[in-house]
């Protein structure tokens, strides 16, 4: 007896889905947010927005401004390409991570960090 065409579809489809995570894992599944994205690639030399590098190189509003990096585009260019000491990120972060971070982060900035 042949399964219900409902049950074969959802065989069908939980096969490709499968196989699709498989051979592009990054692709078929989750955007990681800013947040993650930070906590996972920045966090450790800028935890809170502060860095532990150089202290004048922070990424508290101040600082930023200071920099001229007033925007979202030009943080995200620093995180792509680097500056200074900082090597660039653009293979780490994959398609758009720079954008995504950056925009957290002038987030992050405005609300002076506070988390929440």
């Amino acid at each position: 007896m042949n399964p219900p065409k409902a049950v074969s579809l959802i065989r069908l489809f939980s096969t490709i889905l499968l196989i699709s995570n498989l051979l592009w894992p990054s692709a078929a599944f989750a955007v990681q947010s800013g947040a993650s994205l930070f906590q996972n690639n920045c966090a450790s030399c800028h935890p809170n927005g502060g860095n532990i590098i150089r202290r004048g190189r922070t990424l508290k509003l101040k600082a930023l401004n200071k920099r001229g990096l007033n925007s979202s585009e030009a943080i995200a260019q620093i995180a792509r390409e680097g500056i200074g000491q900082m090597s660039g990120y653009a293979d780490v972060l994959g398609l758009d991570g720079d954008a995504i971070v950056a925009e957290w982060v002038w987030q992050q900035a405005q609300n002076a960090w506070i988390q929440g």
